[in-house]
């Protein structure tokens, strides 16, 4: 069990679930759920931030660790962007969801 920590194997196991619950959330979104692209990108940063980690365990070039964690900033960013952009009013007022 030891060996899957130390040559990072068990970052691959965590990275097959979060592309599980991606495709689970686009499933959801196509019978009516909430917008996916928030939940995406949020996945999609922890999913650059192991790939980082995974580098690093396996002892990768610094590139691509580098690269994973441009796509970690990436991804946030554009969560943040997600986030915090002005949304439209409804006519009583309030913001929309």
């Amino acid at each position: 069990m030891s060996e899957l920590f130390a040559n990072g194997r068990i970052i691959d196991a965590v990275l097959v679930l979060v592309a599980a619950e991606a495709v689970l959330i686009l499933a959801w979104r196509r019978r009516g759920g909430p917008g996916a692209g928030p939940l995406l990108v949020t996945l999609a940063s922890g999913a650059f931030l192991m790939l980082a980690l995974r580098a690093a365990l396996a002892g990768a070039a610094w590139f691509w660790l580098a690269l994973a964690l441009l796509g970690a900033l990436a991804a946030h960013l554009a969560d943040l962007w997600l986030r915090l952009r002005p949304r439209a009013a409804l006519p009583h007022g309030r913001p929309a969801p």
